[in-house]
């Protein structure tokens, strides 16, 4: 075994692991402000409700936004830190002037699949790279994000 970084990983696939945890984490930029969007413009029958869980999905991607940014760093890499880093980075595009709550949960539902797509991937280099605490992170997200998936579905029925 060669060298390895300050947790026992091996420093070329802890570097490919950061630079899919900084993909993810300019996604998650990109959801939170546009649940951040939603929660402030959101119109209709249903404001009330809407405008509670896109404060919850904003409140937990900000959670999550800090996760990601601090595993890139325990792996010994550098977090994207402008947002212009981020628009440029992330699958997940701005979403301007969306007040339908229909609308706006079809956005949140392409949002978190898009959030899978990554999560999935860095979990298959994290098993690669025997990295447990990535592994477990993107685990927990996955879980999480695909019952809000079905639950936001649901929704639309």
């Amino acid at each position: 075994m060669g060298k390895t970084n300050l947790i026992g990983l091996e420093p070329v696939q802890s570097a490919q692991l950061a630079e899919k945890l900084n993909t993810l984490l300019a996604n998650f930029q990109l959801f939170y402000i546009n649940a951040r969007g939603f929660h402030w413009n959101i119109t209709g029958q249903k404001f009330f409700e809407l405008h509670a869980k896109f404060e919850e999905l904003y409140n937990d991607a900000l959670v999550k936004i800090d996760e990601v940014a601090e595993r890139i760093l325990t792996l010994g890499n550098t977090p994207l830190h402008s947002f212009t880093d981020y628009v440029a980075t992330s699958d997940i595009a701005e979403v301007k002037n969306v007040s339908e709550g229909k609308v706006a949960v079809e956005k949140v539902i392409a949002g978190l699949q898009e959030l899978l797509k990554v999560e999935r991937e860095i979990l298959a280099l994290a098993t690669e790279a025997n990295d447990e605490g990535t592994g477990a992170l993107m685990s927990d997200y996955i879980r999480e994000q695909e019952k809000l998936i079905w639950m936001y579905s649901s929704s639309l029925k």
